[in-house]
């Protein structure tokens, strides 16, 4: 670890344990709240741990809402953190199978791209990726989409703790050469798991990373 990575993830801890709170909740883009700094969302399919991430990221237990149901979150709720973070956090609903109706699946499936596709002030998002499944057909058009939007982002392999080190490291071979193909794609995979906290410095420090790049 060079100083510089130290101090990016000594800031990370230090932005990370303030208060951090929900502030919005958008089902529809017209609902969305003012743009202000710089927001990072994130997406991936439904259940694959985006609540959970959020809160081992800001070390709260109930701060993004869980549930073992897919398609719980139907909204993107919008959390932001103490006054010197200078940015937004947005849980994005899954896509993908959810136990609800096709008509309200489709309408924040719409809800989604349409977010992804007209927010100047999003800056990344990290694509959560299951390391038990890897990519699937419906990751991939979502990839496609933020090729399209050019918006930049990074996979994120989630379960890491859950998952053989041969296996992962198959996952992770497979997922680079996949994006290798995706021009909006960060070159690099962060490896987390929720319940053990591992990788969460490192998801951290790339959030500072990419703040100071913007400023």
């Amino acid at each position: 670890m060079t100083d510089l990575d130290a101090k990016l993830i000594e800031r990370g801890r230090k932005i990370f344990a303030g208060d951090w709170q929900f502030i919005w909740a958008s089902p529809s883009i017209e609902t969305l709240p003012p743009m202000a700094g710089m927001e990072v969302a994130f997406a991936g399919r439904s259940n694959v741990g985006k609540s959970s991430l959020i809160n081992a990221l800001t070390g709260r237990n109930a701060l993004a809402r869980t549930s073992h149901t897919p398609g719980r979150t139907q909204e993107l709720i919008f959390f932001e953190g103490p006054q010197d973070a200078g940015f937004r956090l947005v849980d994005m609903p899954g896509y993908g199978y959810a136990s609800a109706p096709k008509a309200k699946v489709a309408s924040w499936t719409s809800l989604i791209h349409n977010f992804l596709q007209g927010r100047s002030s999003l800056a990344r998002v990290y694509l959560l990726i299951d390391s038990r499944h890897g990519l699937k057909d419906v990751d991939l058009d979502i990839l496609k989409t933020l090729d399209k939007a050019a918006v930049s982002y990074q996979v994120v392999l989630t379960k890491v703790d859950q998952v053989k080190p041969a296996e992962l490291e198959q996952r992770m071979e497979a997922t680079l050469a996949a994006l290798k193909t995706h021009p909006a794609a960060f070159p690099e995979l962060l490896l987390t798991s929720s319940r053990t906290g591992a990788g969460m410095a490192e998801l951290r420090a790339a959030m500072i990373r990419l703040l100071d790049e913007r400023r």
